[in-house]
């Protein structure tokens, strides 16, 4: 029954907005004054596109937009003898009130406007007057003369007419007995009060949710939950009697959120058979599983479980679904969070010339996190921001802006055993930090399809910026000139080990089966890093730009300028960072440390980060807007600019603050001279440096130019389209590689070579080409719409490019992009001698994008009046309705063949190799077909390509409707309801493409299915 609501409840939106739906709309407010005083009458004008509206400040000064659309609005506002005020604002329901101070035009301004308009001079004679007076009607309504107008006993003087009036204003004379109301400044009796308000509830629970999605197949009860949002505002002026008469404007918002969330989560565990040995009927197991102590095989697939291993498989659950051979088990998992969020603005305009505001902004979040394994890791959030503003006017033309800002979070991470169980201990597992903060067992990582076993790392970060600006500008002709410059200062206090209870990967190289691996207790590879806890990392960003914006003429505008862009690499405050002084082509590597920074293999002479700074950050821009037509709708736009990537120091620096000798880093993979158990398996080796990562002490910041032309014109029906071209090449993209590694099969051609770490280097490059093709209705009738379609293709052979790395399940294997590895979203190179070969999609290329968008209201009448009358024109009036559609092909993916590069002990580089088969042919419900690949050749790197697997294609159709009732004048209720994947559609977010994978093919997870939230807002 709830299905079918939900089916017709979409079906009313799609057939009443026949497209889909734009962003969702918010209500944008805020003051006109000048000199202190509110000024009514003022013209606000709000532009999006093509869409323009327009109110009028009332007797307060306060302008009011009720429904704008959340996004992007450019504000004018206007008043004669005023200058004109341009801003930009981005509207969504946590938009604060907009303030603006209205300033007079030069006075040689104002007089020409005096003399370009027909008025009565107050120097003007009695009979000129009384002409220009309204004329009284006789009997049969013909004109027939003046109006007798009496003057009081304090105007007999033909002098009482003279006064200044401006644009808006109304006479006010309090000794007159035709003044109208007051107004300008004063107070009117009986008007609306200078406070506005509000308050908020957002409401949803299970019952009005569909059913977390199962991957397995099987059903599971859903979870009971609830989420509650609820918030308040208010805003208006500090006025203390005697004290504060004028004081500062405030505005305070405050907003709690209380939410629960599930999700069905499904894995593939140990039966009980397979936890005493028995494997003889274990899911993606060989048949025949040798023991690696004597080459033979073990006796009835039945292997000796370890002392270790025994303690690890009570951390995991028993199976409970059967006749599945992919997955056994599935739980219903429920999510919590908190949040508080505290904002508050005060503004005080200091004479006619300056004005001072300020934000402070305070956010509080603590949420659980409960695993598979029911395992509960907990996250506090605290953030404070604050930033203070100065603006002086020097003259009409000139401004000067100054601001500070102070940030700071605050983050404390504690995993499920934080001072309660030492499991590695209490296992016998040694070499793991044994501080009780870092109880826990250690992750193992399956390439059969076991669930890993894994949980989160206890941390205590606090993080801090403080931001200096500057600016000026100045308004002259035809030129709007602006600059300025910023200065940063950052602090990155943390407290957290990398990997501090290690990590066991399991592959199978032993025994032909991982899980028989993992049963007698030899891994194929390990890592851990831990020591040296706590790092006080140090930035300094800073920058200096100007800009123009030349209206050359009135159909040609340039706005033209650069930017100068320095990030500082980053240092530790007791100078605890170690890299590695490497010698050319490899050859040899020694850590340099940070405290003496020394090359003990080159000599060369290194900086106290380690990394020679990059001050090349030079960044010209130019945009131009053309119309080349006259009198016609068809606008030219085109830009150019360079953008560099300041930010890009973090990721490997919280690598080199992990290093030996200031801490315990061991990657190692199994083998006849590093024998690896569960027991003893994170000892180094001598056949492999001390520390796991280093990066190219000339290390360059990567940037990306950027170039774009677009055509719109205004079309027929009310429409308008708009073609769109976009280009973006990035040069200096990190990549990564191992250095001396070689393929399967193939022994080391330099064994005295350094090997066992990742080499972090700036070689890599990217191009984007894209075409958009946009078309949009006006609002017209009560209805509008859009529909954009994107045409795109991404190249690169950039290790860290959108953030995504390798696509691995997680729960498959320690790969190039798990927690433990250099750079967490980083695709380590296959083969190191040709990092070109990387050279494919981007993680993030999608072919096609389709945007629908579309919105419809009811309106209402003039006084709130309806075009239908009684009950029907009350209860249909003021709706909104909105939908938005969006799909799109999936995104690439990367086939990775579950093996450690030789003398490395990094697993999930390697790609297989391709076997002629079709590659989207697959039987048993699976999506990739695992025929298509198998092992490499020995002795030669994988065929399969990066990103050659096309992911899941993407679908979401989300609906809204609401209206604002009028329960009293002073009070306005607004009531919203929103769906989300309103059809209820399973799509999934990826493939499993990890080769000799039980689960390959078959998605990893789905998005959420249908939520319906209802909101309620009152406000005055």
């Amino acid at each position: 029954m709830g299905f079918r609501i939900f089916k017709i409840l979409g079906a009313a939106v799609l057939l009443a907005a026949c497209a889909a739906v734009p962003a969702f709309a918010s209500e944008y407010y805020g003051q006109i004054t000048f000199g202190g005083v509110p000024v009514p009458g003022v013209t606000v004008t709000a532009t999006q596109g093509g869409k323009t509206v327009a109110v009028t400040s009332d007797e307060r000064g306060i302008y009011r937009f009720p429904d704008l659309a959340d996004g992007d609005w450019k504000i004018d506002v206007a008043l004669q003898c005023f200058q004109p005020i341009h801003a930009a604002v981005t509207v969504s329901g946590s938009t604060e009130p907009g303030k603006f101070e209205l300033q007079l035009l030069p006075m040689d301004a104002l007089k020409a406007l005096a003399q370009a308009q027909p008025q009565l001079r107050p120097s003007a004679p009695a009979a000129t007057l009384q002409a220009a007076a309204p004329k009284k009607p006789d009997a049969a309504g013909v004109s027939a003369g003046p109006i007798d107008i009496p003057k009081p006993p304090s105007e007999s003087n033909e002098q009482s007419n003279d006064g200044f009036l401006v644009n808006g204003s109304v006479n006010n004379a309090a000794t007159s007995q035709y003044s109208l109301n007051q107004a300008f400044g004063n107070r009117r009796s009986n008007s609306r009060s200078l406070y506005n308000g509000g308050f908020a509830v957002i409401l949803d629970n299970s019952a009005l949710d569909a059913r977390p999605y199962s991957i397995s197949g099987y059903s599971t009860p859903k979870p009971t939950y609830d989420r509650i949002t609820a918030g308040l505002t208010f805003g208006g002026p500090i006025r203390i009697a005697h004290v504060l008469p004028r004081g500062p404007n405030l505005f305070f918002a405050y907003q709690f959120t209380r939410n629960n969330t599930a999700q069905t989560d499904p894995a593939l565990v140990p039966s009980l058979d397979e936890r005493m040995g028995d494997l003889f009927n274990a899911v993606g197991q060989p048949a025949t599983i040798l023991n690696p102590a004597t080459g033979s095989s073990y006796s009835g697939s039945i292997v000796p479980v370890s002392g270790q291993a025994q303690a690890l498989l009570a951390l995991y659950p028993l199976p409970n679904v059967a006749g599945n051979p992919l997955y056994n088990f599935q739980t219903a998992v429920l999510n919590s969070s908190h949040q508080d969020v505290v904002q508050t603005r005060l503004d005080k305009n200091l004479g006619r010339r300056d004005e001072l505001f300020g934000n402070f902004n305070l956010q509080s979040t603590r949420a659980n996190n409960v695993s598979l394994f029911s395992f509960v890791d907990t996250t506090d959030t605290l953030g404070l921001n604050t930033n203070i503003n100065w603006s002086h006017r020097f003259s009409p033309h000139l401004f000067g802006y100054v601001s500070y800002n102070f940030s700071r979070q605050r983050t404390l991470v504690r995993p499920e055993f934080d001072g309660k169980v030492n499991v590695a201990g209490n296992a016998g597992i040694t070499g793991d930090d044994q501080s009780p903060a870092n109880w826990g067992p250690p992750a193992l990582s399956f390439s059969s399809g076991i669930a890993a076993l894994s949980d989160s790392e206890s941390s205590f970060n606090r993080n801090r910026t403080d931001r200096f600006s500057a600016s000026a500008a100045m308004y002259r002709g035809h030129h709007n000139i602006t600059v300025g410059g910023d200065l940063r200062k950052q602090e990155y206090n943390d407290f957290f080990e990398q990997d501090p209870r290690g990590t066991f990967t399991f592959t199978g190289a032993n025994t032909g089966s991982d899980l028989a691996d993992f049963l007698i207790g030899t891994p194929d590879a390990s890592s851990i890093a831990f020591g040296n806890a706590d790092k006080y990392l140090r930035q300094t960003v800073m920058d200096a730009y100007a800009t123009d914006d030349w209206r050359v003429l009135p159909i040609l505008t340039i706005n033209a300028g650069a930017r100068w862009e320095y990030g500082a690499p980053m240092t530790e405050l007791f100078n605890r960072l170690v890299n590695l002084d490497i010698a050319p082509g490899f050859t040899a590597a020694e850590p340099v440390l940070g405290s003496s920074p020394v090359g003990p293999v080159t000599g060369t002479h290194y900086p106290d980060s380690l990394i020679r700074p990059d001050r090349l950050g030079f960044e010209p821009r130019i945009g131009i807007s053309w119309r080349p037509i006259p009198a016609s709708t068809v606008v030219v736009r085109a830009g150019y600019g360079i953008y560099h990537d300041t930010s890009v120091y973090l990721t490997p620096v919280l690598q080199l603050a992990q290093q030996a000798p200031l801490s315990t880093s061991v990657r190692e993979q199994n083998s006849a001279g590093c024998a690896l158990t569960l027991a003893a398996g994170f000892i180094p080796c001598t056949t492999s440096t001390p520390d796991a990562f280093a990066i190219d002490p000339t290390f360059r910041v990567g940037y990306a130019q950027t170039w774009q032309l677009a055509v719109q014109r205004d079309l027929p029906f009310a429409m308008q389209g708009t073609l769109t071209y976009l280009g973006v090449k990035g040069t200096h993209g990190v990549q990564e590689f191992l250095p001396n590694s070689y393929p399967l099969g193939e022994t080391s051609p330099c064994a005295s070579c350094p090997s066992g770490f990742v080499y972090e280097t700036t070689g890599g490059n990217s191009t984007r080409q894209s075409a958009m093709l946009q078309l949009r209705r006006r609002l017209r009738a009560g209805f509008l719409a859009s529909a954009q379609y994107t045409f795109s293709k991404s190249i690169d052979d950039d290790a860290v490019l959108g953030g995504m790395g390798h696509v691995i399940n997680p729960s498959q294997l320690d790969s190039a992009t798990s927690s433990s590895s250099p750079s967490a979203s980083a695709v380590i190179a296959q083969n190191w001698l040709d990092p070109r070969a990387e050279r494919s999609l981007s993680s993030f290329d999608q072919r096609h994008l389709l945007n629908l968008q579309a919105q419809y209201t009811s309106g209402q009448g003039l006084e709130g009046g309806t075009l239908l009358g009684g009950w029907r024109g009350r209860a249909l009036k003021e709706w909104t309705l909105l939908t938005q559609i969006t799909t799109g092909t999936g995104l690439p993916e990367t086939p990775v063949f579950p093996a450690a590069v030789p003398g490395t002990g990094y697993i999930g580089s390697i790609r297989p190799s391709l076997t002629g088969a079709p590659i989207y042919s697959a039987g048993n419900g699976a999506h990739v077909n695992a025929a298509a690949y198998t092992a490499p050749a020995p002795g030669s790197w994988g065929t399969a390509g990066r990103y050659s697997i096309t992911g899941p294609s993407q679908f979401s159709l989300d609906s809204a409707m609401q209206r604002t009732f009028r329960p009293h004048g002073k009070l306005f209720l607004d009531a919203r309801i929103d769906a989300t994947n309103l059809l209820n559609h399973a799509v999934y977010s990826s493939w499993n493409t990890t080769v000799e994978n039980a689960q390959f093919g078959l998605p990893l997870n789905v998005n959420p299915m249908r939520s319906l939230q209802v909101t309620f807002r009152l406000r005055y």
